[in-house]
């Protein structure tokens, strides 16, 4: 089987006439190309070349081989270019990210970089809330992927599960006797007024933590933790959270103080089953499970 390589070097031989011409627009040596030349020949147990007058010359065999090589590389040339023009084609528009707050959000950062880098035209509008809302944007088809924290009901999803574990705990503000403690037991919530999620699922954790002793005091809901700041500095009341939300947060105003038993939970890549994807889709979650999948 002749290689892509001996005819591209056969054919800019033929076209340049001397090994030196072809040598320097291929940029290889010429004992190079006089190597690979008498290869091919052996190869095909037939003369290419004649020398006159310091130029090489044709044979018979060949200008055959070149009408074939050129139109060879001419065939190689096109698919190749097509393959480019594809890629670039499919590989354009708008990806759609939901994502929680949480610890592993600049994982979905460090991806959506990767393809934005690869394919340049390809532009992102990430939407950030709570699990209730980013699912309700998944199922109206208004997001292609999303990283929401579990506990969530996975029926309705393919998932990936991501490798960083978030811890639950209680923000809370500094002053509060609360955040004297090392950690937070169930107990230690009976009455307490408390901020949570409005998902069915944190609160179904919440009460599986709690046992038999007396719940908190449920005071409100949040959906992102922002908003929520001001009320737990002032002790309105304290926030169920995850560890991941409070990193930046002024820990002279606030303390996180881990559960105890300890609750841990992942973050999830999410998209809707029975749901066709387009190409740009399909590339950024291949590159979660590339990462992620073992």
């Amino acid at each position: 089987m002749l290689e892509m390589r001996l005819l591209q070097y056969f054919w800019t031989v033929a076209d340049a006439g001397t090994v030196s011409a072809a040598a320097q627009r291929l940029h290889v040596t010429q004992p190079t190309i006089s190597r690979q030349l008498k290869e091919l020949e052996q190869q095909l147990g037939a003369p290419l070349f004649e020398r006159r007058h310091q130029r090489l010359i044709l044979t018979e065999a060949g200008l055959f081989l070149k009408s074939r090589a050129e139109e060879i590389l001419a065939l190689t040339q096109q698919t190749q270019q097509s393959f480019v023009d594809r890629q670039q084609t499919v590989m354009r528009g708008t990806i759609h990210i939901g994502c929680v707050e949480a610890d592993n959000s600049d994982t979905m950062a460090m991806l959506l970089e990767e393809l934005t880098q690869d394919y340049p035209e390809v532009t992102f509008s990430i939407y950030t809330g709570d699990g209730a809302l980013i699912g309700e944007r998944l199922d109206k088809g208004l997001l292609d992927v999303a990283i929401m924290i579990e506990p969530i009901d996975t029926a309705k999803y393919f998932t990936l599960q991501l490798p960083r574990v978030e811890k639950w705990g209680l923000l809370t503000a500094t002053s509060s006797f609360l955040a004297q403690q090392p950690v937070i037991r169930p107990a230690d919530l009976s009455g307490i007024p408390l901020m949570l999620s409005p998902r069915p699922e944190v609160q179904a954790m919440l009460q599986q933590w709690q046992g038999e002793n007396p719940p908190p005091q449920i005071v409100g809901h949040y959906n992102l933790m922002f908003n929520s700041l001001a009320l737990i500095e002032r002790q309105v009341a304290s926030a169920l959270a995850i560890e991941g939300v409070t990193h930046n947060l002024d820990p002279d105003v606030l303390r996180f103080v881990p559960l105890a038993p300890a609750v841990t939970t992942h973050c999830v890549l999410v998209w809707r089953k029975n749901r066709v994807l387009t190409p740009l889709v399909s590339d950024y979650i291949q590159r979660f499970k590339t990462a992620f999948e073992h």
